[in-house]
C-alpha cells in the first residue's frame, strides 16, 4: 500500500546509500546526451538489468520491504478476486483453457491465493487454468513457482506456463504496475510549459542529479494535458506518463476475449492536475514503508512511482478496442465480491478448527492464534476497503468479446461498503 503514507523525513539516505554503479552510469548518460527526460531516469533507476530497484536479489515488496501491496498484506484480497475472475470465465463461455496473465506477479502472493480462492469457485481448476505471470526480473517467477508447489493440489497443480505474449482467453491483471511506469515530470512557468530533466550538478548535499528545467521533449505532453482539458497554473509541477499509452496497447493486443483488469491508485485527469490539491505533483520515492520527496536519492534503492491519469488509461483501452466495463473504487469492488463473508468464513473455520487439540491447553492456544489470525484478517481488509487507505484504489475493467452489458462480480457496486468494516480516517489519500 502506497499513497496512505504520508510524506515525512525519510530514512537515513546516507547510511542506506545510492547504487554507485548504477548512478555513474547515469551520471555517464547524461555528460554525453545532456540532461535526461525524468522518464528515463526513473526507467534506469527502476529496471536497470543490473542495479535497477525492481532487478535486486530481494524482492522489495512486503511487510520486510519498502511497502505493501493488497495481496501481500493478506490472502483475502486474492480469494475476493477469484470471485471476479470466476465470473469473467462463466461469462466467456467456461473455456478451457482459460488463462490468468497476471502483470508484475512477482513472488506469487496473488498467485497462491487467487488460485486457491477459484478452486473453492471453479471444481478441476487445473483442468482449466492455465497461469501465465509477466516479471520483469526471472528470479521472481522461480519464487512464485516455489510458492504454488508449497500450496498444495489443487493450487500446485496448476500449470504455471512461460507467457510468449500471444493473445489469451482469459483475464489479464495487474495491481500496482502502472503507478510504476517511468513518467515525465512538467511545471508550468510564465504561462509555458517547461520539462523538468535530470541533470548532474551541485545541491545542498554537494554533488548528485539536480532539476534542470527546459523546453519539452515530446510535443505529446502538451497534447495530453489539452486533451484532457488541463491547464496548469503558474509553478504547477505535474506529471505525465506517455507509457501508458503503449503499455494498455500491448495488454489489450494480448487478449483475445476476456478481460483486461487495473488496480492502481489515481485519478481522473480533472482531480489529479487538481492544482490546490496536487500543486508538487505526485511523483513520490518509498523506502522502507515511508513515503519522501527525496527521489534523486538511494538510486536503485527505493521505489519511484506517480499516481496514476485514469482518464488516459480509459482512453488508451478504448483506442486499442477495448470496451470499457467500469472504473469503480476498490472498496466498494472488494465488498460487492463479498469479502465480509469471506472474513466471516475464516472466523468460521478458525472456530471449527480450534477444537482439534487433544487437551483443554490445545483448545485455548488454537482457539488463540485463530483469534490472532482473524484480527490480523480483518484489519487487512479494513486497509483495502477504507476510502482513506487503499480503498480509494480504482479499479478500471475493460473487456472484449464478453455478453453485451454482462458485467462480472464486483463491477456493480451499487450496495456500497459494509458498515462494520469502515473505520474512520482524519486525511484522504493524496
Amino acid at each position: 500500500m502506497k499513497p496512505g503514507l504520508r510524506r515525512v523525513p525519510p530514512p537515513d539516505l546516507d547510511a542506506i546509500g545510492s547504487d554507485t554503479t548504477l548512478v555513474a552510469k547515469i551520471r555517464d548518460e547524461i555528460a554525453t546526451t545532456g540532461p535526461i527526460t525524468f522518464a528515463r531516469f526513473m526507467e534506469l533507476a527502476l529496471y536497470d538489468p543490473d542495479g535497477g530497484y525492481y532487478r535486486a536479489e530481494a524482492a522489495r515488496p512486503g511487510r520486510g520491504g519498502d511497502f505493501l501491496t493488497a495481496p501481500e498484506a493478506h490472502p483475502i484480497f486474492g480469494r475476493a478476486i477469484a470471485r471476479h475472475v470466476a465470473d469473467v470465465w462463466r461469462l466467456l463461455g467456461s473455456p478451457a483453457p482459460f488463462s490468468i496473465r497476471e502483470f508484475g506477479a512477482g513472488g506469487g502472493a496473488l498467485a497462491a491465493a487467487l488460485l486457491d480462492g477459484l478452486a473453492r469457485e471453479v471444481p478441476d481448476i487445473e483442468a482449466v487454468v492455465r497461469y501465465r505471470p509477466v516479471e520483469v526480473e526471472g528470479r521472481r517467477l522461480d519464487e512464485l513457482r516455489m510458492r504454488l508447489a508449497a500450496a498444495g493440489s489443487p493450487v500446485a497443480d496448476v500449470p504455471v506456463e512461460p507467457d510468449p505474449g500471444e493473445p489469451i482467453v482469459g483475464i489479464a491483471f495487474a495491481n500496482e504496475v502502472l503507478d510504476a511506469l517511468p513518467t515525465h515530470r512538467l511545471v508550468a512557468r510564465g504561462g509555458l510549459l517547461h520539462e523538468v530533466f535530470v541533470g548532474w550538478g551541485t545541491d545542498g548535499a554537494g554533488e548528485g542529479f539536480v532539476d534542470v528545467e527546459a523546453e519539452p521533449s515530446s510535443p505529446a505532453l502538451a497534447q495530453r494535458l489539452r486533451a484532457e482539458g488541463v491547464r496548469l497554473a503558474e509553478g504547477q509541477a505535474a506529471e505525465v506518463c506517455l507509457a501508458v499509452d503503449g503499455w494498455v496497447a500491448s495488454a489489450a493486443a494480448g487478449l483475445e476475449r476476456g478481460e483486461l483488469l487495473l488496480i492502481d491508485y489515481g485519478h481522473a485527469a480533472d482531480a489529479l492536475y487538481d492544482a490546490v490539491r496536487r500543486p508538487r505533483g505526485t511523483v513520490l520515492a518509498y523506502l522502507r514503508h515511508v513515503a519522501h520527496d527525496a527521489i534523486y536519492r538511494a538510486v536503485g534503492r527505493q521505489d519511484l512511482t506517480a499516481h496514476v491519469d485514469v482518464t488516459a488509461v480509459e482512453r488508451a483501452a478504448a483506442q486499442a478496442g477495448l470496451a470499457h466495463l467500469a472504473t469503480v473504487d476498490q472498496g466498494p469492488f472488494l465488498a460487492a465480491l463479498g469479502a465480509g463473508e469471506l472474513l466471516v468464513e475464516l472466523q468460521s473455520d478458525g472456530a471449527s478448527g480450534a477444537g482439534g487439540g487433544t487437551g483443554a491447553g490445545d483448545n485455548a492456544g488454537a482457539g488463540a492464534a485463530d483469534l490472532k489470525a482473524y484480527l490480523e484478517a480483518r484489519a487487512a481488509l479494513v486497509r483495502m476497503i477504507d476510502p482513506a487507505a487503499m480503498g480509494a484504489f480504482r479499479v478500471m475493467a475493460f473487456g472484449r468479446g464478453l455478453p453485451p452489458g454482462a458485467l462480472p462480480r464486483g463491477l456493480d457496486v451499487r450496495g456500497g461498503l459494509p458498515g462494520d468494516l469502515t473505520e474512520p480516517h482524519q486525511t484522504p489519500p493524496n
